[in-house]
């Protein structure tokens, strides 16, 4: 949904029309004895209605009224001026003027001289509007215009904004059943207005709700805290229609720094210090959100990087009681405010991602938590195997000590230190397996379902689930072969193992990253045992192929990298199909 804040807009097709059109007349209600309208002009005020109330976008709403307007009255000039509660300008939607004079114009107009003599109800309809007490002159470059008709656009008790026509061709002078005309179209038009807000606000809901999950998704999975609160503050940017979005949050001493910003003079805002007693302070110890009409213009304001914004909302970061921190969201001075329904949906937008940061602190205490058990696992292991084994090996070979001091018979120790030598090779196998499972946790899993995890992790990041083919010998394995699995976990060494996991992980992030592919297959084949045996890798994609230049990438280069410690060989060219990218990757057994 597009929002126009204090701009002035063509009607398609038409030239535009700038500045304040009109200025001075008379109010006149709808008289009573008006002639009834033909068949034909009821056929083309419901056509127009239904017309107008055909769109739930805004802009295309005030487009079609204007239009229609312009139409059913035979007037040569046609605006609707949408107000705010002051009764400024904040879109203006216009039609009949040559560009080269609209542009000589310089704003939009604004409730005030015979334009703010336009009724609530009925209309306002001159002969020559010049003549109203009210009138007070033409703006420069203004078109002179006569004949005048004024009508305000509602929905509900609340006007939305006032319908402008000028100069109408046939006839002169407006008359009553333009009147009837107009009025009619209005009421339709204030349906249709009040339904595009609604689907606006609904609209808006939807992209709020689907950014906070984005950033609950994304800290779950694990991003690190500086990338999300950088999304946080985007994606707030870009959904409110702000300017700027700041992250306040505790820092050290206690102070409430601005950890990060985005968008407009971003840079002027990172590190500020928000002062004590002010809107970020009282929002984030009463955790709720706080409209301020502008920073630019209140006496509060403590921070002259802050004067340099208009409207600007906050919203507290908060879950269960507990301050993560403020959203500020701002716009530039002059825009339009921002109202209660922009603050509620902000405000359930913070709060989920409030929820998302504690789970994901949540989730890293119990990943050091794990670590902390992990390392006096791995303690236990060395105090009970290995260490044991050594200090029982040491006891052995005091006794050869001592029995030798006495002049025992050599062959008698021997066996001792044979077994000592023994109990030092099982001591090196314990501490190896201990170190090589810090290495890899996955040291004990296949290499087959090994390649099953990264493909079915590869969902998230592709969208879709990549093909996995699996072949020794030339044949296909098929799912749940233990044997044939267990023969090509026999064939391939945990170095090369390693490898070709990790050539299948790149493969599928470069496709996930770059390729934009709708499909992705991962082929493994192993021939023959040994050092005349042979694996090989390919991932092929769909996608968009390899670009005209591309610069020198560490994932790829690792690859080859890996190929060429084996004595294999690595390429990345065009599928041969024509289209996307294949990655292949072999290397011998041996």
């Amino acid at each position: 949904m597009t929002e126009h804040r204090g701009e002035m807009r063509e009607v398609a097709g038409d030239t535009p029309l700038r500045g304040a059109p009109f200025e001075r007349g008379v109010i006149r209600d709808v008289p009573a004895d008006v002639t009834p309208m033909t068949g034909d002009a009821l056929t083309d005020l419901l056509g127009a209605m239904l017309a107008v109330a055909g769109h739930l976008e805004l802009p295309a709403v005030l487009d079609q009224f204007v239009r229609v307007s312009a139409e059913l009255t035979c007037a040569r000039f046609a605006a609707i001026n949408v107000l705010d509660d002051a009764g400024t300008s904040t879109t203006f939607v216009y039609t009949g003027v040559p560009t080269a004079v609209a542009r000589a114009m310089r704003h939009p107009p604004h409730a005030q001289g015979v334009l703010g003599q336009i009724p609530v109800d009925g209309v306002l309809r001159l002969d020559d509007l010049t003549e109203h007490p009210s009138f007070q002159g033409w703006p420069a470059h203004h078109p002179r215009m006569g004949s005048f008709l004024g009508a305000s656009v509602k929905v509900g008790e609340h006007v939305y904004g006032q319908l402008y026509l000028s100069e109408k061709v046939e006839g002169g002078t407006f008359t009553a059943r333009d009147e009837r005309m107009v009025l009619a179209l209005a009421a339709a038009a204030g349906v249709a207005v009040a339904n595009a807000q609604l689907y606006a606000e609904a609209e808006r809901r939807e992209h709020w709700l689907r950014a906070g999950q984005d950033i609950t998704t994304m800290l779950l999975e694990g991003v690190d805290e500086e990338s999300a609160l950088e999304h946080v503050a985007r994606t707030a940017r870009e959904v409110a229609g702000a300017d700027t979005a700041a992250l306040a949050l505790p820092g050290m001493g206690g102070e409430l720094f601005i950890e990060l910003a985005d968008g407009y003079r971003a840079a002027e805002l990172t590190g500020l210090v928000m002062p004590r007693g002010g809107r970020a302070w009282t929002v984030l110890e009463e955790g709720r959100g706080l409209l301020t009409p502008s920073l630019s213009a209140s006496r509060t304001v403590k921070l002259d990087e802050m004067r340099a914004f208009g409207p600007a909302m906050f919203a507290p970061l908060h879950s269960s009681g507990r301050g993560v921190g403020v959203l500020v969201l701002m716009r530039r001075i002059g825009a339009t405010p921002f109202d209660e329904s922009d603050l509620a949906t902000a405000e359930s937008f913070a709060a989920q991602a409030a929820l998302a940061y504690v789970l994901a602190e949540a989730r890293h205490a119990q990943d050091v938590a794990a670590l902390l058990d992990e390392r006096e696992r791995i303690a236990r292991d060395l105090h009970d195997l290995a260490i044991q084994q050594l200090f029982a090996t040491g006891m052995q070979l005091e006794t050869v000590r001592r029995r030798a001091a006495r002049g025992v018979d050599p062959a008698e120790l021997m066996s001792i230190v044979e077994d000592a030598l023994d109990n030092v090779d099982s001591s090196v196998r314990e501490i190896r397996q201990i170190v090589y499972a810090l290495r890899d946790p996955d040291a004990a899993t296949g290499v087959v379902e090994r390649l099953r995890r990264e493909t079915s992790l590869a969902r998230t990041g592709l969208g879709f689930a990549p093909s996995l083919v699996l072949s020794l010998d030339g044949e296909v394995l098929t799912p749940g072969d233990g044997d044939a699995e267990d023969r090509i976990d026999e064939r391939l060494e945990q170095e090369l193992t390693d490898d070709v996991v990790a050539v299948v992980r790149e493969g599928l992030a470069n496709a996930a990253r770059h390729a934009h592919a709708s499909s992705v297959s991962v082929r493994v084949a192993v021939r023959g045992a040994g050092p005349t045996g042979s694996v090989a890798v390919d991932v092929e994609d769909d996608g968009a192929g390899l670009p005209a230049t591309r610069e020198r990438s560490s994932g790829t280069g690792n690859l080859a990298s890996r190929a060429r410690q084996h004595g294999g060989t690595f390429s990345l060219g065009t599928a041969p199909s024509g289209k996307g990218t294949l990655l292949t990757w072999q290397a011998p057994l041996g």
